[in-house]
């Protein structure tokens, strides 16, 4: 018998009885992805940084430092994000393996080093998960985060709690998209990404992908995941802000042919940053794996350009280094 969607509801139009979907138009055909692949073997891509990959780390990477008590918040590298919130920890897609791959020895290497280690963090009490891809999900870690804080709830979308209790999570909550939970004076809201899901040959849109809004008495936060650029989007800020932080994609997006339907690129990220009412915005999804075309160092000197472009001299959008932070006091004041 095929495999049927507990979760589904007929009157939600990102499920169906096989899964999850869009509610935007599918851009990719059948043969799409033989073409890239072929593309870019023939075109040697990725191409390294200009300066090399050592003048990159040295330019983009530093060591995260943790001291201190303040409400903070620090960019791990690609997606993953630490919060300090009146001294809980919150630990959004955390991927600190060399590879984003299901096998040590293959798949997208790490091309930076992680700005901490799992066995650095004075403790961990929330993380969350964007969606099951392999950038975002990280067996290895996610295993020594349950090791090691075994209270830690872990909050993510529909479909991933049975992965997540596999690998010894014992504090999982499951939310479809505006779904929220309350716990200990944080609010965490599911919200639509454009995106899909797959960690196998057979689970292809099985489980739900999804941002995340988190919110407290002083920060609304809203980081969007892995997404596509769509103007419902802009529903988000319209039910949850304004924010007074984002985080928003800007790499992976070569060739926008290709990946247009899944990764937004910087023009259309500084389009939707002005659109939520320009807050404090971190971009992510760069500086770690070669997952596309553009090379390590194309998506913050794109961003630039963008933010000119759109006549923008404000510098709450622009490249933070690996391991950086930003403390989040008088956050509206930035």
């Amino acid at each position: 018998m095929a495999w049927q969607n507990p979760w589904y509801d007929a009157s939600l139009a990102h499920h169906t009885p096989e899964g999850f979907r869009n509610p935007e138009e599918e851009l990719r055909k059948p043969g799409d992805l033989q073409r890239w692949r072929r593309e870019r073997k023939a075109a040697n891509l990725p191409r390294p940084p200009q300066a090399g990959y050592p003048a990159f780390i040295e330019s983009w990477c530093q060591s995260a430092d943790l001291s201190g008590n303040d409400d903070r918040v620090w960019w791990l590298g690609h997606a993953a994000i630490l919060l300090r919130l009146n001294q809980r920890y919150i630990l959004i897609d955390p991927v600190l393996s060399s590879r984003a791959s299901p096998l040590p020895f293959a798949g997208p290497e790490r091309k930076t080093p992680a700005p901490l280690s799992v066995t650095q963090l004075p403790h961990l009490d929330f993380v969350l998960i964007s969606h099951n891809h392999y950038d975002h999900l990280d067996r290895p870690t996610v295993k020594r985060i349950a090791r090691r804080f075994p209270a830690a709830q872990f909050i993510v979308p529909l479909g991933m709690g049975g992965w997540c209790r596999k690998r010894g999570v014992r504090h999982v909550t499951e939310l479809d998209w505006w779904q929220s939970v309350d716990v200990s004076g944080l609010t965490f809201t599911a919200v639509p990404a454009r995106h899909w899901s797959m960690r196998t040959f057979w689970d292809r849109n099985r489980s739900l992908w999804c941002g995340w809004v988190v919110r407290n008495m002083t920060l609304n936060f809203w980081f969007s995941g892995d997404s596509g650029y769509s103007d419902n989007l802009l529903e988000i800020a319209n039910r949850l802000g304004p924010f007074n932080l984002a985080a928003l994609p800007i790499g992976a997006y070569a060739p926008k042919w290709f990946m247009q339907g899944q990764h937004m690129d910087p023009d259309q990220a500084v389009h939707l940053w002005q659109s939520i009412g320009r807050p404090l915005t971190l971009p992510i999804h760069w500086g770690v794996f070669e997952l596309a075309d553009d090379p390590l160092d194309e998506p913050p000197a794109a961003l630039e350009i963008a933010r000119q472009a759109a006549g923008e001299s404000s510098q709450g959008f622009i490249p933070w280094r690996i391991g950086e932070s930003r403390s989040l006091l008088n956050i509206d004041s930035d």
